[in-house]
């Protein structure tokens, strides 16, 4: 037995596609319309601006200024207004960095160390008198040896001294041993 079925294929296309077309339309009328209430509901979004301390009478919390480091290398300071009031002097005068009106420069002084800072004092004296010492005697053993030409004993025994002497003499004539074996004291 044989059957056939007739169907028309474009219709049947048509049809759904007609069908999806329509019901996408009204979930996008519907979107907009939730969009356009909820738009007008919502207040505009936050954003940043710039109030001088002139309009806001607030005092500023600190001064930056651009200056140069060491190196010439440009660099943002930050002046410290608490640290501005530490620098007054008993009874309310200004120190010479504040009576100059000039708050860019603060006033350094390399006597008084910050909260934190150690001064200390190195000392070579030690090392330079043990270079002295060593260099009189490499002196008094090469007078030796011109002197004790004629005894080849000796003059052997006073060539491996003054070896010896120019040897230790070279290890401690340098600035690494000089800062190795300087003392420091606390200022």
């Amino acid at each position: 037995m044989a059957m056939e079925i007739k169907v028309s294929g474009n219709a049947y296309k048509t049809d759904y596609a007609d069908r999806l077309q329509a019901e996408r339309e009204n979930v996008q009328k519907a979107g907009n319309e939730q969009n356009a209430d909820k738009a007008a509901d919502q207040k505009p979004a936050p954003h940043d601006e710039y109030i001088s301390s002139e309009k806001s009478g607030e005092k500023p919390n600190g001064l930056y200024h651009v200056g140069q480091d060491e190196n010439g290398n440009k660099k943002v300071y930050f002046n410290d207004p608490k640290k501005a009031d530490r620098n007054r002097q008993p009874g309310g005068i200004p120190d010479d960095s504040e009576k100059d009106g000039n708050k860019n420069n603060p006033k350094v002084n390399a006597d008084d160390p910050d909260d934190g800072e150690e001064k200390c004092v190195g000392n070579t004296d030690k090392v330079d008198r043990e270079i002295r010492e060593l260099k009189e005697k490499k002196k008094q053993l090469e007078q030796q040896l011109k002197a004790a030409s004629g005894d080849e004993k000796k003059t052997k025994e006073l060539e491996n001294k003054l070896a010896q002497v120019e040897q230790e003499l070279s290890q401690k004539d340098n600035d690494t041993y000089r800062r190795q074996h300087s003392t420091f004291t606390d200022k």
